[in-house]
């Protein structure tokens, strides 16, 4: 199979955080929804900095095809059963013609001081995977509701609600400890299937996990791979060897717990998203945090055995002026997680377009972050 050469088309911003308030300054954690009359939704997080007390979700809409971006002016609720919360991450699906849902990684901000990360547990702060609907298009919701995850803890959203042909709609997400657990981390990545649009899910199904915790298996992003099976890759971090690995990947079926190791592939990086073309490649968006920064589009035409660096093509460079103390070797991890509140660009988004891709990512300095798309023909 001739990999594909493919070029920047075209860039722009879904969201300019350079006049905004304030409290809308800093904008990440970018997803991307295209919908079946042909407009685009996208959501991404919003406040005055990384993981604030107050943070919520925003929302934009293209009528275009993703040529150009339009703010909705939606205000989501952050209380959950009358506690105060902000959101880390939100991802959309649109189960039917005009029925989308809006899954939501929230966090219990009751103590509004606490950070989300204690560095003394390596535990986060209490989370909930939250759902909503919209039948016109975002610019109203329904009410939360939960998605049970069986008592796992300090769960969060990693990467696109999935959705095979028949329907079938997958959830995804890892577990970790809460704030104020000492007992040993127990990082495990997950998937909850509906089969009904959303009414109901299946019980945790595990995707990917190190048994002697040794490797973190990170915001794990997966896409459908045939009728019933996924691919999924990941950020993975090395404790042992305190450092970052190259990307990872695991080739699942839907609803069959995974026991496999993740390989590792040849792709340098952190977050990868990934989506798999008509023609069996498969097509990856990854962020580098080594110096320079980079968004790379990386593909590989035998399954993911090989990225071939010919292929790939650099969106987006950046010069990194956070106050970063970690590189990617000889790790604190416990300053390691601030470091992570701190980074001004990544957090890679991906879908298909007519002969193309449309990718999304946040980049700016780190007073002032923009949601930025590009248009890889």
């Amino acid at each position: 199979m001739k990999l594909k050469n493919y070029i920047i088309h075209s860039q722009g911003l879904i969201y300019d955080a350079a006049n905004a308030a304030v409290e809308e300054a800093i904008a990440y954690y970018t997803s991307l929804c295209p919908l079946a009359n042909g407009n685009w939704l996208a959501v991404w997080q919003c406040g005055r900095d990384k993981h604030s007390p107050d943070n919520t979700l925003r929302l934009g809409r293209s009528i275009d095809g993703a040529k150009s971006w339009q703010r909705l002016e939606v205000t989501l609720n952050r209380q959950f059963q009358q506690v105060q919360g902000s959101f880390l991450s939100g991802e959309m699906v649109e189960v039917s013609p005009g029925r989308i849902l809006l899954f939501a990684t929230w966090v219990d901000r009751s103590v509004p001081e606490r950070p989300l990360f204690n560095p003394e547990t390596e535990g986060i702060l209490p989370t909930r995977i939250l759902v909503c609907e919209s039948i016109d298009e975002g610019n109203h919701w329904s009410d939360w509701s939960e998605v049970e995850t069986a008592q796992r803890t300090g769960c969060a959203i990693t990467g696109p609600i999935i959705q095979w042909p028949d329907g079938v709609i997958g959830c995804c997400f890892e577990s970790f400890k809460e704030y104020d657990d000492f007992t040993k981390v127990d990082q495990m990545t997950w998937m909850v299937l509906s089969d009904d649009q959303g009414k109901t899910f299946s019980e945790p199904i595990l995707v990917a996990t190190d048994p002697k915790q040794e490797q973190y298996y990170w915001d794990q992003r997966i896409c459908p791979w045939g009728e019933t099976g996924y691919l999924a890759m990941f950020w993975t971090h090395s404790r042992s060897q305190s450092k970052d690995l190259h990307v990872h990947l695991v080739k699942g079926q839907r609803g069959v717990p995974n026991r496999t190791a993740p390989s590792i592939t040849c792709i340098p990086g952190q977050i990868a998203a990934c989506c798999a073309a008509a023609d069996n490649r498969i097509v990856a968006f990854v962020v580098n945090r080594d110096r320079p920064g980079t968004m790379t589009l990386w593909q590989s035409d035998d399954e993911g055995s090989s990225w071939p660096e010919h292929a790939r093509v650099v969106v987006h460079v950046h010069d990194e002026q956070a106050a970063i103390t970690q590189g990617l070797t000889n790790i604190d991890f416990a300053s390691f997680w601030d470091d992570m509140g701190k980074w001004s660009f990544g957090h890679p988004a991906l879908r298909p377009l007519e002969n193309g891709w449309l990718v999304a990512w946040y980049a700016g300095s780190p007073t002032r972050m923009s949601i930025h798309c590009a248009h890889v023909k």
